[in-house]
């Protein structure tokens, strides 16, 4: 058996009540104190997050640029010095491999940030697209410290151990600059619906600068954060999971991704498959779910129209913010338009539901 990854926070973690799991082959804290408290000090104050697991790979060499757009969706010619794109892999026939941000370092330097759950696959597959190219592509995930700080209070946390005008950033923009005196990158991006940055640091400073930003935030009401609130956040922001609303059976034009998706822009890998995709009129749309009880519809429920099975769960929980049970689903595009009555079942039990608008939660400017 593989002896599971550890963070470099391991201790840390530990020490402050982290509970850990096993989570993409890491040993990661799920939750500090509850889910619901971490949760909400995300949406009103700040928290921070280790992650860590996420894969980081660092592309250099005069091919990197060909090479990246023909193994993403998005056009990453367009992609200027210190911007982030949202892209996809796919294989060739459309299926999503993974998720992906990209990002252009400097201008000879991208980074692609994976799912820990797929990092040895893309890597796999990098390695066997990579015939022909000059480039180097370098997995960094060890070597460097990822952790992520969100939240309306997270801009003032983190400028205080910055010189970087952090307020001047715009959303998916990344920048090289120092964070408690350690060289760093810091981008605007997240996974939870609010304003905030993630930040990369060598991985032997990691426990140092970590610590110094949050006991910063102490008197700001910063608390960390583990798992169990990133995919409740997540999920209010209608923001996919792979493995949930995304695998290698889905592409990314039923998934609702069409942004990620230049069509017109270059032969990336799966192109042709997803211009026949996106010319169906009869594919399943992703949707939002709002239950009328408290009950969580979870992955895999089946939903109803009177005795017809339209679809099925991706991903559920209890929204704490909104306080209703909400779910995303793919549903058979006759009955995906909003406001659409349904049923979901729960363990055999009929449970009323609605088609609502995704995202259910958008935080105010």
């Amino acid at each position: 058996m593989t002896k599971p990854l550890r963070t470099p926070l391991a201790n840390w973690h530990a020490a402050h009540g982290g509970r850990i799991v096993d989570f993409a082959g890491w040993e990661m804290p799920i939750q500090y104190t509850s889910i619901v408290e971490e949760h909400t000090a995300v949406r009103e104050r700040a928290g921070m997050f280790d992650v860590c697991h996420m894969g980081r790979i660092l592309f250099t060499g005069p091919d990197a640029e060909s090479f990246l757009d023909q193994l993403l969706t998005n056009d990453v010619t367009k992609l200027r010095v210190g911007q982030v794109r949202y892209s996809l892999v796919c294989d060739r026939g459309g299926g999503v491999l993974d998720d992906v941000l990209v990002y252009r370092v400097d201008a000879g330097t991208w980074m692609l940030v994976v799912n820990a759950s797929n990092r040895e696959k893309i890597l796999a597959w990098i390695e066997h697209h990579m015939e022909g190219y000059t480039l180097s592509a370098t997995d960094q995930t060890a070597d460097r410290f990822m952790f992520a700080i969100q939240g309306p209070r997270a801009l003032d946390i983190l400028q205080r151990h910055t010189p970087l005008g952090l307020a001047a950033m715009k959303y998916y923009s990344i920048a090289p600059t120092e964070v408690a005196t350690c060289e760093a990158l810091a981008s605007r991006t997240g996974y939870t619906g609010e304003d905030g940055f993630e930040v990369i640091v060598p991985a032997a400073q990691a426990e140092r600068v970590w610590t110094t930003v949050f006991e910063s935030g102490q008197p700001d009401g910063l608390l960390p954060c583990g798992l169990g609130c990133r995919d409740t956040l997540r999920l209010e922001a209608a923001m996919p999971l792979y493995g949930h609303e995304l695998d290698e059976t889905i592409d990314p034009i039923t998934a609702g991704l069409g942004f990620a998706v230049k069509l017109q822009a270059g032969l990336f890998i799966g192109r042709s498959a997803l211009q026949a995709a996106k010319d169906r009129t009869d594919r399943p749309q992703r949707v939002g779910i709002e239950l009328a009880g408290k009950r969580i519809a979870r992955q895999g429920a089946a939903v109803f129209v009177g005795d017809d099975l339209v679809g099925h769960v991706t991903s559920g929980t209890f929204s704490p913010t909104l306080q209703k049970s909400i779910a995303m689903a793919y549903i058979a595009a006759p009955h995906a338009m909003v406001g659409r009555e349904l049923e979901v079942d729960l363990r055999g039990k009929r449970e009323p539901a609605r088609v609502v608008p995704l995202p259910f939660y958008l935080r105010s400017k």
